[in-house]
């Protein structure tokens, strides 16, 4: 498992615009052939030790799909105090290479923010 191109051009894409300071949410969905799931589950791991020490990040929750033919097997969802703050910590991340890869797994990942709530 890498950080995807499409992660890092949002990374960039955000430092760029300067996005305004509001918390949002990272919702990561993996496809992970069979036989990953532990090598995806450890590259995880290894991310999360890493941008828990980020400035800006509050927390993370790996899931995983209780129905084996799922096309996502594993969800991270991830809140950051500001998306200038997690393009920041992406950049580290790539930077320090503290995302180990893990062939085949493909993560598909983007920034929310609330848009209705209780």
């Amino acid at each position: 498992m890498k950080v995807s191109k499409g992660l890092a051009v949002l990374a960039a894409a955000v430092l760029i615009a300067g996005a305004a300071a509001a918390e949002v949410t990272l919702i990561n969905v993996f496809e992970v052939p069979e036989g990953r799931q532990e090598a995806a589950i450890s590259a995880w791991e290894s991310a999360r030790d890493f941008l828990q020490q980020q400035p800006g990040y509050i927390s993370t929750a790996l899931h995983g799909s209780l129905d084996p033919q799922a096309r996502f097997s594993l969800i991270n969802i991830a809140r950051w105090e500001s998306p200038a703050h997690f393009a920041r910590a992406i950049a580290a991340m790539r930077e320090a290479g503290a995302f180990p890869p893990v062939e085949g797994v493909v993560p598909n990942a983007a920034l929310y923010e609330v848009v209705r709530g209780e």
